[in-house]
């Protein structure tokens, strides 16, 4: 039995899974914890790896291994390999500023010219969460360590480059051994995935200089090996590693209901939205990811299940129990702002009450609806774009409310494929370390259950959609 393994290094944590090469049978994991913070030292990540390989009862029998990571972080190392300072995570928004200096300057002042200039040059506005937008920052407020990049990459990047055998004292000779892929690339803000190439004016311009960048490798190419001689894929971003995880192709939409929400499709051809609502990556096939991202999503359940002194078991429940349409009730679900529409002050609203709908399974409902209606929006976004939905995979904490599966079925009018619940990320950089060493992706089989199209119930997105808009889009 050949065994491959695949790396999750995400924000909170770092997971690794170590499954058959041929069929995709778990045989083993580890994980292990990152600490809290939205800037970051690199060596603790790798500490938690080897903490997670350990766990996972090490790789000396593993012939191939890949690795997902957050997106967007910026690792800046200097000509002897180590790291200047510590890591800007994709959650990091100091660099809110220089984002929106970036996008006014090429636009000559003008920020619609700039966000349309930015769209078709990258397929992403430049936000404070891009690497970018990072380097201006760090080439704006610390000039002594952005004059002492030699070398830029990714948390992914940088973690192959560890698990090759390079770090501090490798030297120029190590950092031109760094690798990458193009989904993770894609997230930079200064690679075009269209044209396959980096954009070293930006980096020139916001940066001060062109540094070293990691060669972005092929979906199946190596880009090193490990110490043991297993060999190392070129990994992805989260979102591209997920959609591989779960056997995303074109045609299907993942939609992912965690703290906050996520949609995005697998397409074949590149996006340009000039509006930022939808980010231009690409994907870990060859294919690209438009994908749309929301504030809100599960945090709503938990605070109607706290309003209504239930479990969510029980507000599942009670959200089953209720009309479509929550009869009349609707919830505006903008709890926290929003980002899809870009409505950054905005604030959560109930309307439609009467006394004879104010009830607690109208609540519930009303509940998830918004959620549903939110994502839908998102899907909106994405079809502008180009992108035509065949089906919605449902992936994330929330994914497995039967309440969540049957109503999204009914807004959406779509067919809804929930995976079982696993570590999607590592479970897709597993299946590109199979698929390097086979020359291509298995076709694991995997467990999951089918929610077919309901009967339509367009008034529930056409009330949502409406007040969305007189609440807030006309102001």
């Amino acid at each position: 039995m050949t065994l491959v393994a695949g790396i999750d290094s995400s924000t909170q944590s770092c997971k690794v899974v170590i499954r058959d090469a041929d069929t995709g049978a778990l045989i083993r994991s580890g994980r292990a914890s990152h600490p809290e913070g939205t800037e970051v030292d690199p060596e603790f990540w790798f500490a938690a790896l080897q903490e997670a390989i350990a766990q996972a009862g090490g790789l000396d029998d593993v012939a191939a291994i890949s690795v997902g990571g957050q997106q967007h972080g910026m690792v800046v190392l200097d000509a002897t390999g180590a790291v200047i300072r510590p890591a800007l995570l994709w959650n990091d928004t100091r660099s809110a500023q220089a984002a929106r200096d970036i996008i006014t300057e090429a636009g000559d002042g003008d920020s619609e010219a700039g966000a349309a200039y930015w769209a078709q040059r990258t397929g992403t506005l430049p936000v404070s969460s891009i690497t970018l937008t990072k380097l201006r920052w760090l080439k704006d407020h610390e000039p002594d360590n952005a004059a002492k990049v030699a070398a830029v990459c990714l948390p992914h990047d940088w973690l192959s480059w560890r698990l090759a055998g390079y770090g501090p004292g490798s030297g120029v000779e190590g950092l031109a051994a760094l690798g990458t892929d193009r989904s993770d690339a894609s997230g930079t803000g200064y690679y075009r995935a269209a044209e396959k190439s980096y954009d070293l004016k930006a980096l020139e311009q916001h940066l001060g200089h062109a540094p070293i960048l990691p060669a972005v490798a092929g979906p199946l190419e190596s880009i090193g090996r490990t110490a043991t001689g297993a060999l190392i894929g070129p990994g992805a971003g989260d979102n591209a590693a997920a959609g591989l995880g779960v056997g995303a192709t074109v045609g299907d939409v993942v939609m992912s209901l965690g703290t906050s929400g996520t949609v995005f499709a697998v397409a074949d051809a590149p996006s340009a939205d000039t509006s930022g609502l939808v980010a231009g990556f690409a994907d870990a096939t060859g294919n690209y990811l438009p994908l749309v991202c929301t504030l809100n999503a599960t945090r709503i359940f938990d605070a109607t299940a706290n309003l209504l002194q239930v479990s969510l078991t029980e507000l599942n429940d009670l959200a089953l129990s209720a009309n479509p349409g929550s009869n009349g009730l609707t919830l505006l679900p903008y709890f926290d702002g929003e980002r899809t529409p870009n409505l950054p002050d905005a604030t959560g609203s109930l309307h439609g009450i009467t006394r004879a709908n104010y009830t607690a399974p109208n609540l519930a409902r009303s509940a998830v609806e918004a959620i549903i209606c939110s994502l839908a929006d998102g899907l909106r976004a994405l079809e502008a774009q180009g992108v035509q939905a065949q089906r919605i995979i449902l992936v994330g904490g929330g994914a497995q409310s039967t309440a969540v599966q049957q109503i999204a079925a009914q807004v959406l009018g779509l067919p809804i494929i929930i995976p079982a619940p696993g570590e999607y990320v590592a479970d897709g950089a597993a299946r590109q370390a199979a698929g390097v060493l086979a020359g291509a992706f298995p076709q694991w089989t995997q467990d999951s259950t089918e929610v077919p199209a309901a009967e339509a119930t367009p008034h529930v997105l056409e009330r949502y959609r409406s007040l969305v808009s007189s609440q807030w889009l006309e102001k």
